[in-house]
């Protein structure tokens, strides 16, 4: 029996054809059959893109951002907007050195700037100068693109979007509060997810928000470890998701490459067909 090659697989995995496992009695009927497939895949493609050039809608991603930031407003959030470019001195202040892992997966600029890995340097930051200001529970959130050298898979980018989102001196138990910030993300979008405990490598103990066995989201609470060396001494819940992540499972694509930032994809439909 024969079964498509592997660069009939790809080239099909690019039209958006994922069921590639079919076997056939000989390599012309495979061929016939892949022509066939690759043919009305790439006709499908090229109306996609008509009806993305003429439909005046924003990306996936920026449609979700936008849908988020809206509720999150609405819900009392103060939006920040932070620099993309970090300095050395935040990453150790979130206990990475040239040791840990993660630093090897950095972007640096030089030896002392680098592209942000993570929005968390960035929103101890706010916190410590914005608490000086207002009194009783503070909630932020800011929503912008991340930088790591882990692009191998198909549930990674090198380029992301993060959203994160912090409640300081909120009330309540802390376990709960992680639940309620999940909720106010998740329930609009309609995913069915569930918490689970895990830890991380910077975070220590974490809650990760899981769809369909796929890690969507990470949440952490303080006082944390992290916070003394950031100057942060009051309590807070945090939630990090992806949005990238959020985008490839609601509109069910199997690799993230298709949603993400691209000059070889426009939400999800291939270009060079």
């Amino acid at each position: 029996m024969e079964e498509f090659t592997a660069s009939q697989i790809q080239r099909l995995n690019e039209l958006g054809i994922d069921n590639t496992c079919d076997q056939f009695d000989s390599v012309n009927k495979r061929n016939h059959s892949f022509e066939e497939i690759a043919r009305h895949a790439t006709k499908t493609s090229r109306n996609q893109l008509i009806d993305r050039c003429g439909e005046r809608r924003r990306h996936s991603v920026k449609e979700m951002e936008c849908e988020i930031v809206s509720h999150l407003i609405a819900d009392g959030y103060t939006e920040c907007f932070t620099p993309i470019i970090i300095k050395k001195g935040g990453l150790y202040r979130m206990g990475l050195s040239e040791k840990h892992s993660l630093w090897r997966q950095v972007f640096w600029l030089n030896d002392k700037e680098c592209l942000r890995p993570m929005l968390a340097p960035n929103l101890y930051c706010m916190i410590r100068h914005l608490k000086r200001f207002v009194s009783g529970p503070l909630k932020i959130f800011e929503v912008g693109p991340c930088f790591r050298k882990e692009s191998q898979g198909n549930k990674h980018l090198e380029e992301f979007t993060m959203l994160n989102l912090v409640e300081i001196d909120s009330e309540g138990d802390r376990v709960e509060r992680v639940a309620d910030l999940v909720k106010l993300v998740m329930e609009p979008l309609d995913l069915r997810y569930e918490l689970i405990n895990e830890s991380s490598e910077v975070y220590g103990e974490t809650i990760d928000i899981m769809v369909n066995g796929i890690e969507v989201a990470s949440a952490s609470f303080g006082p944390h470890k992290l916070d003394k060396m950031n100057g942060v001494d009051t309590p807070w819940t945090g939630v990090g998701f992806g949005i990238e992540r959020l985008v490839q499972l609601l509109n069910g694509e199997t690799n993230i490459k298709r949603v993400g930032r691209s000059l070889a994809y426009l939400d999800g439909v291939r270009l060079d067909i």
